[in-house]
């Protein structure tokens, strides 16, 4: 009884994680980004305050307003220029040759495409998986798809779902079923008992 209430703190633990580190990420990542616009553009924000007649208790709201109206701007010019078909380009080969050597890069793209909901979380969808292109069938979570039809999917281990392993399988093996990520960590908690759902959740033709 101990052991699987610490699983299930764990695992639960490992749920909020994923949660609300995209949003943590987020938050960093805009601080850094306001902080560089805002000494970039200290010169304009100081004439634009020294030449309004508000007091000067509503200074850092002028500043901090001119700063976001500049980021945004830049974002919606910069969505436009890559919009087009040399701007793309431009943007694919700086992506494919600089960006993605930056530490981290990667990982906040993915968090912002999650964000915006332009791809589904680590841990959304729960599938049965063909490991072995047989008949054999095992419970995993679908973490990545790929445009060659290729998903990336891992595999828990019971009772302690926070290890498996990870495996990249051809799209007719993994069948993607209609049950909550609880129930399938409930299933891989209890080595299997309680399965009943995940059956039932899709006819996988034999």
């Amino acid at each position: 009884m101990l052991k699987r209430t610490k699983i299930f703190l764990r695992t639960t633990l490992l749920g909020g994680v994923i949660v609300i580190l995209p949003t943590i990420i987020l938050i960093f990542a805009f601080k850094w980004l306001f902080g560089m616009v805002g000494n970039g553009i200290q010169p304009l924000t100081d004439l634009v305050i020294s030449n309004t007649h508000f007091p000067q208790r509503y200074d850092r709201v002028i500043a901090t307003a001119i700063v976001v109206g500049v980021i945004i701007s830049g974002c919606f010019f910069l969505g436009l220029f890559v919009r087009t078909r040399l701007g793309l380009w431009i943007y694919n080969s700086l992506e494919g040759s600089v960006l993605v050597r930056a530490p981290g890069y990667k990982m906040v793209k993915e968090t912002v495409n999650q964000f915006l909901g332009k791809k589904k979380s680590p841990f959304a969808s729960v599938a049965l998986v063909r490991i072995f292109e047989n008949n054999t069938k095992v419970t995993a979570f679908i973490t990545d798809r790929h445009d060659n039809g290729t998903v990336t999917v891992f595999v828990p281990t019971g009772p302690n779902p926070t290890s498996g392993f990870i495996y990249h399988l051809n799209e007719k093996f993994v069948h993607p079923i209609d049950v909550t990520v609880e129930d399938a960590m409930r299933s891989i908690i209890s080595c299997g008992a309680g399965s009943e759902k995940l059956i039932r959740g899709q006819k996988i033709d034999e």
